[in-house]
């Protein structure tokens, strides 16, 4: 089962996702709060596949919680979910390392859509790919270690591969399909694509790859 776990202040909100995920087979609802500090105190001690996070909550904003997240835990993938769509929440949706961005103003058929992606894919952007790795190379362009000097053989020809079919929108089996390898294999290679680049999510591994010109936006 892929456990996940919710935060949000809004409680009817918040119940009406868990009925919604509920619906689901292979998922189970693990947890779920108004308080930020309360799922850290879970995480302590328990782990979860993903979690669905608002932005605007009164005790702990989203992007604050999202990095206490990824601290605890690289793993666990995070989908924000909020009516914020700024080019400014975008930027700090990728800063804080957050997985996607879902609006509450999309449909119940849109969010279930967007769960399975990140379940199968890691990732999922209300606005097109293309889009939103546009947005995210120029934010990048502004920060300081933009200049830092990358190692252009930091990544093997098979890892390079993995970030040309993932930023083609595969999913982990389906990329496994095309290069003949297992699943599990896949997801490895992703995780070290992470450690490797240091990226914390996977908008900051495409925008990895059109730097070093190991994919292009046609390939979006």
């Amino acid at each position: 089962m892929f456990k996940i776990a919710l935060v949000d202040d809004h409680e009817l909100f918040r119940k009406s996702l868990i009925f919604v995920l509920e619906q689901i087979e292979t998922i189970e609802v693990v947890f779920d709060t108004n308080d930020g500090t309360l799922l850290l105190q879970y995480l302590q001690n328990n782990t979860v596949d993903l979690v669905l996070l608002d932005i605007q909550m009164p005790l702990m904003d989203g992007f604050t919680l999202c990095k206490k997240i990824k601290q605890l835990n690289t793993d666990i993938k995070i989908l924000t979910v909020s009516q914020l769509t700024t080019k400014e929440s975008i930027h700090q949706i990728f800063e804080s390392g957050a997985n996607g961005f879902f609006s509450k103003n999309s449909s119940t058929d849109s969010f279930k859509e967007a769960v399975l992606s990140m379940i199968e894919k890691d990732y999922y952007f209300d606005i097109s790919l293309s889009d939103v790795v546009k947005e995210a190379m120029l934010w990048k362009a502004t920060q300081n270690n933009d200049d830092q000097q990358i190692n252009k053989d930091l990544l093997s020809p098979r890892e390079k591969e993995i970030i040309f079919w993932s930023a083609k929108g595969l999913t982990c089996q389906q990329i496994a399909d095309q290069l003949f390898i297992s699943k599990r294999t896949v997801e490895t290679h992703r995780k070290t694509i992470m450690d490797k680049t240091s990226c914390l999510n996977f908008i900051e591994v495409v925008v990895y790859g059109l730097k070093e010109r190991i994919i292009t936006l046609d390939d979006l």
